[in-house]
């Protein structure tokens, strides 16, 4: 249990780490303030701040995110009138620094009581200096001032040039679309890395490979490496996932496959095992897909493996909405576990095999159009684009307030039915 949850911390991590690091890279090349890039979620444990973003370290070892300034995940850095802040100034003066965390030991500053302030546009705080109601002041604000949130955090103000939602629209789609690019880049990656850990690339043909070292009934029956499945009872199989599929419908029954060795055709009947993989009774004979050994299969694997698993998922998603959807078509973090579980019995293949596919998975999810998910923000941007303005706040802010309340109610469906598929049935 233990190496499975250190496998599961590491994959989560990995797929949103890769994720939100696509979001972040190019968010600081188009000019567009990242407050915070964090590791983790839930209490901070550390932060450290360098060229205008903090990087915290959060408890729970599960993913992370990044803070765009002014997007609709950003905190408005709002201080209301009647709050009392603590303010640090330059020679100017300016505002360098403001406490709202309310603690004495940040730093030493001018204690003011607020009574209005700007940190978006015309950058000023107004207010009482130390209670003194007879003399109203104004402070101005530097442009690269920093805030210290309630927790304790520092965190770079974000004036109106510096925000998302100002940036061209053109910039804004690079944003959305980074983390969807990264997904891929990883699934490739993982692709090409498990090529070499296997030896070679496993091949989708109905020509099947058997264990030398292993017992299967395939092999007692006489099948040998490099023979061609073409057959099950007279169902023709034109590539290995049709030989699995009709197999597996068929536990501890007799099957008679048609087999063709070095261009002879022949039948051999068997009696197929049975295996209870997620509760249910599969049919197995001891054959795996055969395996490409050369450089250049190992070299491409990356991208033709990538490109079939989306042609899958695709597949997939058109079979949920073209009215066969299931939640037993979906998985979450529950899903996920359970097929770690299943991935580290294979120990480093299992667990990077699993990492290529749950990230083209990510990669593929969130490019549906969904409010909240990257396709959703991409399609309001290029609803932008079309329009040739932005959409306001409001109705921006409300689109994507219904996609996260979609999303909500789907994850704890998804979670509820992923522990009574895993745990419970």
């Amino acid at each position: 249990m233990i190496t499975t949850i250190i496998s599961f911390i590491i994959v989560f991590g990995i797929l949103v780490f890769v994720h939100e690091f696509g979001h972040f890279i190019v968010a600081k090349r188009a000019g567009i303030m990242v407050r915070e890039f964090s590791i983790g979620m839930g209490p901070k444990l550390f932060f450290y701040r360098k060229n205008h973003t903090t990087y915290t370290i959060r408890l729970l070892p599960l993913g992370g995110y990044v803070r765009l300034a002014g997007s609709a995940d950003d905190e408005d850095d709002q201080i209301k009138p009647g709050v009392t802040v603590k303010l640090q100034l330059n020679q100017q003066p300016q505002v360098i620094k403001i406490d709202l965390s309310q603690k004495s030991n940040v730093f030493q500053g001018i204690p003011v009581q607020v009574t209005k302030a700007d940190l978006v546009h015309d950058l000023f705080i107004e207010g009482y200096e130390n209670g003194d109601e007879s003399e109203l002041k104004r402070f101005p604000v530097n442009h690269d001032a920093i805030l210290v949130n309630p927790e304790g955090i520092e965190l770079q103000i974000a004036p109106a040039d510096v925000q998302f939602q100002n940036a061209p629209v053109g910039k804004k789609l690079l944003v959305n679309a980074a983390g969807i690019f990264n997904n891929v880049l990883l699934a490739i990656v993982a692709f090409t890395l498990l090529a070499f850990l296997q030896g070679g690339v496993a091949s989708n043909s109905n020509q099947i490979q058997i264990s030398k070292n292993q017992p299967s009934v395939a092999k007692q029956a006489g099948i040998k490496s490099g023979d061609r499945i073409v057959a099950v009872d007279g169902q023709q199989t034109k590539d290995f996932n049709s030989v699995a599929t009709q197999i597996s419908k068929r536990p501890k029954q007799r099957v008679t496959l048609t087999v063709v060795e070095q261009g002879k055709r022949r039948n051999i009947t068997l009696t197929t095992e049975a295996q209870t993989v997620q509760k249910k009774r599969v049919g197995m004979i001891g054959v795996t897909k055969s395996v490409n050994p050369s450089l250049t299969a190992k070299l491409t694997a990356g991208f033709t493996q990538t490109w079939s698993s989306t042609k899958m998922l695709g597949s997939a998603l058109w079979r949920m909405v073209s009215g066969h959807f299931s939640l037993n078509d979906l998985g979450g973090p529950v899903a996920i576990y359970a097929s770690t579980s299943q991935a580290t019995a294979y120990g480093l293949v299992g667990v990077v095999s699993l990492l290529a596919w749950l990230s083209i998975n990510l990669a593929v999810i969130n490019l549906i159009p969904i409010p909240a998910l990257d396709g959703g923000k991409i399609l309001l941007n290029l609803i932008e684009l079309v329009r040739r303005k932005t959409l306001s706040e409001k109705v921006e802010t409300g689109i994507t307030l219904v996609g996260f309340a979609f999303l909500a109610v789907l994850m704890i469906l998804v979670t509820w039915n992923d522990i009574m598929r895993y745990f419970i049935r």
